[in-house]
């Protein structure tokens, strides 16, 4: 595919760009940078365009890639280094960004690329998608076989949130958008033990047992789950904390969880 050569800011490619980058056009996300688009390409993800600066294409790396994206995009295009300051996420832009269909999963098949015991995170309320991208990291280091995330937690597909998870997004199986209930009465159905963090909780977190089908839920970054929301798990664990210190960040405290099952399993 021969690039077009961009020169106008108002170009409909360009527009588009911005409209995918702010979530206007929800059955499309926007990548940004040379990792995320290797990422994007290695995960097979359905590639609807390609913009680069042209100042970019002249390293070997970058050229590469340019390459092979050109031969699986529908569009593809070159600006300066201005026009892709108009359409980046980033403060300093990363020089390429990719525009790819958003990558939808059923719960059914969701549910066929489970492992006979599988280790899920259930994403309820964080409307950080620093953490949200963080907590995907994580996951797929520490074992996690999915992650599910509730309709009032920040997309995981955002950029920000993609740039926190670096890749990761694209190979864990998500189940987005469901309601907290029905994903508690999901898990039981699937024989999943579901676990939540209370700071209040009797138990400390290494008591777990969590050789057994988890779901580790995580919620709210202020407020943390609701009362009924805790009840309705099958566990509560609590991380032990010295000092004054009331509460760890989401994200780390996921960790902590996410470690000693690796470690238990």
């Amino acid at each position: 595919m021969k690039p077009a050569q961009i020169t106008s800011r108002d170009n409909s490619l360009l527009r588009n760009a911005r409209a995918v980058r702010d979530g206007k056009i929800p059955e499309s996300i926007f990548i940004e940078g040379l990792r995320l688009g290797e990422e994007a390409l290695k995960s097979r993800l359905k590639i609807e365009a390609v913009i680069y600066s042209d100042r970019l294409v002249k390293k070997n790396r970058a050229a590469r890639l340019i390459r092979e994206l050109e031969s699986v995009a529908h569009k593809s295009a070159s600006v300066s280094e201005k026009l892709l300051e108009s359409i980046s996420y980033t403060k300093t832009p990363q020089g390429i960004i990719v525009l790819a269909a958003r990558p939808a999963i059923t719960e059914e098949e969701f549910k066929q690329r489970q492992l006979a015991t599988p280790l899920l995170v259930i994403l309820h309320g964080l409307n950080n998608p620093v953490n949200v991208g963080a907590i995907m990291r994580t996951a797929e280091a520490a074992g996690a076989t999915g992650v599910i995330t509730t309709a009032s937690t920040a997309d995981p597909f955002s950029p920000k949130s993609l740039r926190g998870a670096m890749g990761s997004t694209f190979r864990l199986p998500i189940w987005t958008g469901s309601d907290y209930q029905r994903v508690i009465d999901w898990c039981r159905e699937q024989a999943i033990q579901t676990i939540c963090a209370d700071p209040k909780a009797d138990r400390i977190y290494t008591d777990i047992d969590w050789r057994l089908s988890t779901a580790l839920i995580v919620g709210p970054e202020s407020t943390g789950l609701s009362l009924d929301e805790i009840e309705a798990a099958d566990a509560v664990g609590r991380i032990p904390m010295k000092g004054s210190t009331e509460s760890l960040n989401v994200a780390v405290a996921a960790g902590i969880f996410l470690y000693e099952a690796r470690r238990q399993r």
